[in-house]
């Protein structure tokens, strides 16, 4: 209880902050400036049960690394790397366990190795964002040296995505109607049926594998990872939810935990549609941000809750073209705001993008949305896995009469983001519905793991990160009160947090915030 009290003061802070308020209440949590110093009379709430394990070393490794240098940086694209950093790669080999055939075949997972620090790290990415060895790579040129000195980053594509099997199933022309909701009217129809086309491609595509992509079975694939990287426990660090695969390890395997990070983990509640409605919520106050960072640097784009609603209605009359026989409407171009806002280092380029749109070059908007529209074999569409994802996760089918219920509010609530986000409940309409419980949402016995929260993140919201914190008993939450999605590389205070946690067994006060 004293926790959640805890929890309760670092958002009604948060509030406080957020309305220009100089008081606030005599108690508070801890304070980490961005120098890592620390002020206000916070404590940890609770003392945890379990010590963190100490940092080992492998122990007769069994994957082969070969140089890959050149395929990850042209898998990795611009803005490019620092030639100082130097990367190979290997093949794990892990049993697919679809739920209808059991370790009846294996799949074959790419894994990149970053850096020469004798300590491997794994890192487990969103399903919808860069591959994880994409992912591994970029973080490896934007963390303070100190961690590739201790540790090598070990980055895994999860089962689905990039150069791991990727599940392209779903027809090219079939990926834009499954994001072009439109942000101002109309239902989920158009969408439900791309869904049931989608679907019915991926049952013909995926066979026994289309039900075996899921967070639970990607956890399993850590710990095949951890067995032939040598080591007795997995040291690992989250983003979004890479994190969900990582709790769920934690609840499979709680005894080959070692010292983990989760970097904005998803709300773990079961009701989809009301999680997705925190989502939206979140996306509008990031938009919020956004606008406020433009407004700082006196941006060329001026007004961007302004400019926004007169391109969706510019694209509303006039549709444009994508390339590809791509239009592009004002779905799709929201979906691409929408995923500009999450990559919080590109907002300059989004605003420009946002700008250049209104004078009549989609084009460089489009390419926030390029990674879903386009689909190559060295860059896999990634929809196909998200899909397949999470709707494997989730037990949550709405008929076509709940889905403009659910959108219908949400974007009265949400006016630029309700659809954009709704829409994901309509892709799993037509998929299998879950037939296994879900896992459960804590694992007790575990050490601790070190829990990061953004205050304005549009992917996983500091709710559904505090909520998911809530059932871990052995969690430790600070908050970032920026905005953007995860805070690991863009808050000072949150990446020295983490590498005091990794590195030096440091754990931080419960609750702690870091200022934005």
């Amino acid at each position: 209880m004293r926790r959640r009290r805890t929890r309760l003061l670092a958002g009604l802070l948060a509030l406080t902050a957020a309305a220009g308020c100089a008081a606030g209440p005599s108690v508070r949590p801890a304070l980490v400036e961005n120098d890592g110093k620390t002020t206000g009379g916070g404590t940890p709430t609770r003392t945890p049960g379990f010590p963190l394990p100490p940092l080992g070393e492998p122990q007769s490794p069994t994957l082969k690394w070969a140089d890959c240098d050149d395929d990850t940086r042209q898998r990795i694209g611009t803005p490019g790397v620092p030639d100082g950093l130097h990367f190979t790669c290997a093949r794990v080999t892990a049993p697919l366990d679809s739920p209808g055939e059991p370790r009846r075949s294996v799949v074959r997972l790419l894994a990149l190795k970053a850096g020469s620090g004798p300590v491997p790290l794994v890192v487990v990415n969103d399903v919808d964002g860069d591959p994880g060895t994409v992912y591994a790579a970029r973080l490896a040129a934007t963390l303070p040296p100190a961690f590739l000195e201790k540790f090598s980053l070990i980055g895994l594509d999860r089962r689905g995505t990039g150069l791991s099997g990727a599940a392209q199933c779903v027809p090219a022309d079939i990926r834009p109607d499954l994001v072009a909701a439109d942000p101002a009217q109309g239902g989920l129809g158009d969408v439900l049926d791309a869904a049931r086309k989608a679907g019915q491609q991926c049952a013909i595509e995926l066979d026994d594998t289309q039900t075996a992509l899921d967070s639970w079975r990607s956890a399993g694939d850590l710990d095949e990872l951890r067995k032939q990287l040598g080591m007795e426990r997995l040291d690992a660090l989250g983003h979004g939810d890479g994190s969900k695969v990582l709790a769920e390890y934690a609840v499979r395997f709680p005894g080959q935990v070692g010292r983990m990070v989760l970097d904005g983990v998803p709300d773990p509640g079961a009701d989809t549609a009301a999680v997705l409605d925190a989502v939206a919520a979140a996306a509008q106050s990031t938009w919020d941000a956004f606008a406020a960072d433009c407004a700082a640097r006196h941006c060329a784009l001026g007004d961007p809750k302004a400019a926004l609603p007169a391109l969706t209605d510019q694209l509303r009359r006039t549709p444009a073209s994508a390339g590809e026989g791509v239009a592009f409407g004002p779905g799709i171009a929201m979906f691409a705001v929408y995923t500009g806002l999450s990559q919080r280092a590109r907002w300059p380029e989004l605003a420009d993008a946002i700008g250049a749109a209104r004078a009549g070059d989609v084009a460089p908007l489009a390419a926030f949305a390029a990674p879903v529209l386009e689909d190559s074999r060295a860059r896999p569409s990634r929809i196909d896995a998200t899909i397949a994802t999470r709707c494997n996760d989730s037990q949550t089918r709405l008929s076509a009469d709940q889905l403009d219920q659910v959108v219908a509010g949400m974007r009265g609530k949400y006016p630029q983001f309700g659809s954009v986000v709704a829409q994901q409940l309509a892709w799993c309409g037509p998929w299998p519905v879950r037939t296994e419980p879900l896992p459960a949402p804590g694992a007790p016995g575990v050490p601790p793991i070190l829990v990061a929260a953004t205050a304005a993140d549009p992917v996983t919201p500091q709710v559904g990160s505090t909520r998911a914190a809530d059932q871990m008993p052995s969690a430790v939450t600070i908050t970032w009160q920026g905005a953007g999605h995860g805070a690991l590389g863009l808050s000072p205070c949150v990446t020295d947090a983490a590498r005091a946690f990794l590195i030096d067994g440091r754990i931080p006060a419960d609750g702690t915030l870091c200022p934005a």
